[in-house]
């Protein structure tokens, strides 16, 4: 594709730009998942409580994003992007300065709904910037390596905050971001939106909010206290609005999301593959940074460095992806990052409390690395199937499977820890230790550090070695879990995303 136009410097000074949001996001998810540990002993929230703190910006953003990249289609991009920017600022003051779990909880939601305008706006607009092919490659590699530079620098900044002041701090980090991304926008990113939209379709904006936010709810319901009439109820309700959605989109006559497009094996493969590698690292993530502070006693600060490790070698793969894909392939670098984090995953498995940070360093090297490839090769797929003018609602469709990924992967791989530590806590002979400090301590990690410090320095020993070991053992399920996933998604990127799966008459890219 040599006609097309080529990139100049404005518009790789616009792809610094748009990497802001990006740089956002990855900070406050790392940062929150640092600080897990202090917000457990500060606002003392409950198992469920807890959960919800990770989990509903997640949701919220997830549920929202279809309806937010139709809205940048139809209102310009760059708008969208500099409300979500202000609107960001603004529910990372609550969240900082929020005095109990529920307030943090409402925050978090708000923050979501911040975000939901933030992501679909800088893909889409990544996908109009940047027409010729190499450029975009190369450019939604950028814009991808910007989480782990994020998952890297949040932790670091995040883990002196958490030491030298109090835990609402780490939610201040994006405000400058956020300001900086309001002054520069005007002058570097051009507007751009569809030219022809149609009709706004509310009905279809309610339902698409309405299917992911129950579906979602029901599995996570599940994975925490089994099935039951609540999760199955819920996932039903999510279901049945889910499909009145999909057949809605396909009579409408201006469709927010075009459902054709899933008729092609690749696009769907793209997405699911996409899904796939969210779901594993953000449970691994979760899992991992509680592991590093309260079972191995690092500090926050020196557990974001045991990570940086990780994210070095992320970026440099993901920056490579697209001279990889050039070379062997696409399907082919897809599938050797999800088995390269597959393999990272088994390495976990044989974590135990008194491994060090070695192994666990290692594994996510590996998990990174092969995570980042998959991730910015399979964006690229998905983005290059959509028409220019209908960016945003194609990029919703790529977060969306990002965010939902990292929903299900926290709740469900999160929620496996839980059910292990808990089930190994409650058969526990921890005798002599007070009553109401025990049963804080049978529900979270967090919390049997907190009843740790309340203990003699014997007996906090002995609590921390029981409870350390029903985190580990509860990990390398998770671990295990994780790795079959990211094993089964490696086998199908390579069968659904070979060259010769594409039809003949089908559109080249």
């Amino acid at each position: 594709m040599t006609d097309l136009p080529r990139a100049g410097m404005r518009q790789w000074l616009g792809l610094a730009v748009l990497t802001l949001p990006v740089l956002l996001i990855a900070v406050d998810n790392t940062v929150l998942a640092f600080s897990v540990p202090t917000l457990s002993q500060a606002l003392e929230p409950s198992s469920a409580q807890l959960l919800w703190i990770v989990d509903i910006y997640s949701f919220v953003l997830a549920g929202l994003l279809v309806t937010m990249g139709n809205l940048g289609d139809r209102i310009g991009r760059r708008r969208l992007l500099m409300i979500g920017a202000a609107g960001f600022s603004v529910a990372s003051i609550l969240a900082a300065f929020a005095p109990d779990a529920a307030t943090l909880i409402a925050a978090r939601a708000l923050l979501g709904v911040a975000g939901a305008t933030l992501m679909p706006s800088t893909l889409s607009l990544l996908r109009n910037i940047f027409v010729h092919d190499d450029q975009r490659r190369f450019a939604i590699a950028t814009w991808s390596t910007m989480f782990a530079v994020g998952s890297a620098a949040g932790p670091i900044i995040g883990g002196w905050l958490l030491e030298h002041y109090w835990w609402g701090a780490v939610f201040l980090l994006g405000v400058p971001l956020t300001v900086g991304l309001l002054v520069v926008s005007p002058f570097l990113l051009p507007e751009s939106k569809d030219p022809d939209p149609g009709r706004w379709d509310p009905l279809s904006a309610v339902l698409s909010f309405g299917a992911m936010l129950p579906f979602v709810y029901g599995i996570k319901m599940a994975a925490e206290h089994g099935v039951g009439l609540t999760s199955t109820l819920a996932m039903a309700i999510g279901l049945a609005l889910g499909t009145v959605f999909v057949r809605r989109q396909r009579r409408v006559a201006n469709p927010m999301i075009d459902v054709v497009l899933f008729a092609d094996s690749r696009f769907r493969a793209a997405v699911t593959a996409n899904t796939v590698a969210l779901f594993a690292f953000a449970g691994c993530l979760f899992f991992l940074t509680q592991y590093l502070q309260t079972v191995l006693g690092l500090s926050p600060s020196r557990a974001g460095l045991a990570l940086v490790p990780g994210t070095a070698v992320s970026v440099l793969c993901t920056l490579s992806a697209g001279r990889l894909a050039r070379r062997f392939g696409a399907a082919a670098v897809i599938s050797a990052g999800l088995g390269t984090a597959a393999t990272g995953f088994l390495m976990l498995t044989q974590l135990t409390p008194d491994s060090g940070p070695g192994l666990a360093v290692g594994a996510y090297m590996l998990i990174s690395a092969g995570i980042g490839v998959a991730i910015a090769l399979t964006v690229d797929s998905i983005m290059a199937n959509v028409p220019p003018a209908k960016a945003g609602a194609g990029s919703a469709v790529s977060e969306t499977a990002n965010e939902l990924g990292i929903a299900l992967g926290t709740a469900l791989l999160g929620s496996i820890v839980l059910a292990v530590y808990r089930r190994t806590m409650a058969g526990a002979d921890l005798a002599g230790i007070d009553p109401g400090a025990l049963d804080a301590a049978k529900e979270t990690l967090g919390g049997a550090a907190h009843a740790a410090d309340q203990l003699s320095p014997a007996g906090a020993q002995a609590l921390l070695d029981v409870a350390g070991t029903a985190c580990t053992d509860g990990m390398r399920l998770a671990a295990a879990a994780a790795a079959a996933a990211t094993l089964g998604a490696a086998i199908m990127a390579a069968r659904a995303l070979r060259p010769h799966a594409v039809p003949a008459d089908a559109p080249a890219h």
